[in-house]
């Protein structure tokens, strides 16, 4: 079957297969039932009512323009690829065909990513020709760059470790620039011989202002941070909402319960007894009031498909006047809100659900901290003076729906979070564990449940929207979790089907053990990555059939989708999904899903620059840590104390051969059995801090765990000398 799917060129569906194989009548109960678990095993992808090789790209992706090959075609490969698959494939990418307006014609260039459409060619070089659907990067994107001057020899290093060379810059274009700041540039010329030219448009600072390190990130990762002056104007031209058309419920005080340093407030709730059960109101932002289809506002929203947090700043998806204005429920001023009234039984099951389009007048803004101190007696007089009327009535809400969450089985890991704290300069001050409170899980479990009535309330209107999808882990995943199990005694069955409180069980066996964190870690490691899809597969880690981000359209584009989608299927008024919405969410999806991947690697390494340049003074030092990855080439090392990621080589472990164990997630010592293993405690040393890139080099100070010598293999080399251990 797989051969059959995998040779047909065009809409492979079960009706086709069915006909090819000649399946009639009761068989294609079967074939239903097989074709699903084809589906599930991730064997099959299933897109609407077609299906595919799950090894097959999707019909739509993001492409990074690699190179030119031999013929002078530009070729491409996925911008997200998973290496442990194997080489990434080939997409051609021809100039002609190009669709699209303006700079979407040109043809793009090596580093350019580009949005395409995937034909398959049945070449062994280029399986994939990509057409030109939209080019993501701009032209005229600024470069960010570390300025170097010596005597009248001025350059730019781009920060951006795929920018190959460096740039030059010419005298009068420099912004009297000192040597070694940290400058944002343009390009002015490349006459494809020697350097290419740039001017220095601004001037950022010192390098070592740790202000100015996100900035990296994001010229690196291509984020759009800057508003056009048409954006602009088009958010300041919009007016504050009238009644007209909406349901008033300013008498019902909802509240806001976020972080203390939260700029934006998008959701509030409110919840009162009925019966044995409870009812929940979950009102959000109506954004899409405001960001109507195909305007100004909405091209560059969908554009940047979500918000990007750092440390220092964000880079909102949308303007300031409307994220924290127009749009942001703060507490006594009238706010336009899409609701959704939730009613749950005793036992925490929904019985039932409905949206409107309301308006509402947040009766207090509260911070987690200080919603929890109130309940726990010790809140202050604004927090107590909500405590019987609108705490309470939450909190005994929130006991109710942990009930059904209970029953639900979601994936429940624990791996603590760390948070930075930066001083009023920019610096770190200091790296904390954010304590997680009953309030923090009591916004958390009704937000998911609200994302759950949007999911529900759309498919039961027929109406197209984005789901958020998770799946199952794939099998080779779940091969190497039951190899890496056994290390360790826990018994897998293989091939058994996994749900989430199968996952629950195991982390349950080493609850208080040496190897919790080992194994939380390497549990989530087997998790696919969430994504977003116009097609419902449910979201594995969940545990829910279907799934659909609904609470935060301020800062991500998939939720103003499903908020236009909800607009029209209940028919609520103006700013319903557009043609070119529905047309386009296969496309749709795949930007906002890039756009989600490049802010986490932002964000991700922003705080990695921030970590080597907070510790840049104490190379020398002595940290505890735990061994966080194992690979051939060494150990990553992260530390207790500030989350620090630091590497150490393999062939600075002296006093044997090591062997990468990748069942065993481990190094181990070829003639000793010495073994360093994921999730094992280490003392390290600080050799080296690069602040640039955010890297770390340690020396391990810490002997591993005894363990027997590797089966050595006949004719194997060992991997290099034999050294004795430094103390």
């Amino acid at each position: 079957m797989l051969d059959f799917i995998r040779s047909t060129d065009g809409k492979t569906g079960k009706r086709e297969v069915a006909r090819a194989f000649n399946i009639k009548g009761q068989q294609r109960i079967a074939l239903k039932k097989l074709l699903k678990q084809m589906t599930e095993k991730g064997l099959l992808r299933k897109q609407s009512r077609s299906l595919s090789d799950a090894a097959d790209l999707p019909p739509v992706l993001v492409v990074e323009i690699a190179g030119t090959d031999a013929d002078g075609e530009l070729y491409g490969e996925p911008l997200n690829w998973d290496e442990e698959a194997g080489p990434a494939p080939r997409i051609l990418m021809p100039a002609r065909g190009a669709s699209g307006q303006g700079d979407d014609k040109r043809p793009p260039g090596e580093g350019d990513r580009v949005l395409a459409r995937l034909i398959k060619t049945g070449d062994a070089d280029y399986p994939y020709e990509g057409k030109l659907i939209r080019r993501l990067t701009r032209s005229g994107t600024r470069v960010i760059g570390v300025f170097r001057a010596s005597g009248r020899n001025m350059r730019i290093v781009p920060v951006d470790r795929k920018t190959r060379h460096d740039l030059e810059v010419r005298p009068g274009d420099d912004m009297d620039a000192r040597d070694g700041e940290l400058v944002s540039v343009e390009l002015v010329s490349d006459s494809g011989r020697g350097l290419k030219t740039a001017r220095v448009r601004e001037r950022l600072g010192a390098l070592e202002d740790q202000r100015n390190i996100s900035l990296i990130a994001i010229s690196q990762h291509d984020i759009p941070d800057r508003f056009s002056d048409d954006v602009m104007a088009a958010a300041a031209a919009l007016k504050a909402i009238t009644p007209a058309g909406r349901t008033d419920i300013r008498n019902i005080p909802l509240i806001t319960i976020d972080p203390p340093d939260a700029r934006d407030h998008d959701d509030a709730v409110w919840a009162e007894a009925d019966g044995d059960g409870c009812r929940v109101i979950v009102a959000i932002a109506d954004v899409s009031w405001y960001v109507r289809p195909g305007s100004e506002l909405d091209k560059e929203a969908r554009i940047r498909g979500n918000s990007t947090y750092f440390p220092d700043r964000v880079v909102p998806m949308l303007p300031e006047r409307i994220s924290n204005d127009l749009c942001s429920l703060r507490e006594g001023e009238d706010r336009p809100a899409l609701a959704v009234t939730m009613v749950f039984d005793k036992s925490g099951h929904k019985t039932s659900h409905s949206f409107d389009r309301v308006l509402m007048r947040s009766a207090a803004k509260l911070s987690y901290h200080e919603a929890q101190a109130a309940i726990d007696g010790t809140g202050d007089d604004k927090a107590n003076m909500l405590l019987d009327t609108v705490l309470k009535p939450l909190w005994a809400a929130y006991d109710i729906a942990a009930r059904g969450r209970h029953n639900r089985e979601p994936l429940e890991l624990n791996l603590p979070e760390r948070k930075i704290v930066l001083a009023e300069d920019g610096t770190i001050d200091r790296v904390v564990s954010p304590e997680r409170l009953d309030a923090h899980k009591l916004i958390e479990e009704f937000m998911i449940q609200a994302n759950v009535c949007a999911a529900e309330s759309l498919e039961a209107k027929r109406t197209p929207l984005i789901y958020r999808l998770h799946d199952a882990p794939s099998q080779e995943k779940l091969r190497i979790l039951h190899e890496f199990l056994q290390t360790i005694g826990i018994k897998l069955t293989k091939g058994q089907v996994m749900k989430p409180g199968a996952f629950n069980k195991i982390l349950a066996q080493v609850r208080g053990k040496d190897v919790e964190h080992l194994v939380n870690e390497v549990v989530l490691r087997t998790q696919a990555q969430a994504v977003y899809e116009a097609e419902n597969r449910g979201h594995f880690g969940l545990n829910l059939r279907r799934y659909a981000h609904f609470t935060s359209p301020i800062r991500r584009y998939a939720d103003l989708i499903v908020h236009r989608g909800l607009v029209s299927a209940f028919d609520l008024g103006e700013g319903g999904l557009s043609p070119f919405d529905i047309e386009n969410l296969n496309e749709t999806s795949e930007l906002i899903s890039t756009a989600e991947r490049r802010s986490m690697a932002a964000e991700r390494q922003t705080v990695d620059r921030l970590m080597a340049a907070w510790l840049a003074d104490q190379v020398g030092g002595i940290f505890r840590g735990r061994i966080a990855g194992v690979a051939r080439a060494g150990l990553f090392v992260k530390l207790n104390e500030s989350g620090a990621d630091g590497f150490v080589p393999i062939s600075s472990l002296n006093g044997d051969y090591f062997i990468h164990d990748e069942a065993a997630q481990a190094l181990v010592g070829e003639r000793t059995g010495e073994t360093f293993r994921l999730g094992d405690t280490a003392d390290v040393r600080l050799l080296e801090v690069t602040p640039l890139a955010g890297g770390l080099r340690f020396e391990l100070l810490s002997d591993g765990r005894k363990g027997k010598p590797p089966k050595r293999k006949p004719n194997k080399k060992p991997m290099r000398k034999k050294h004795k251990r430094r103390r």
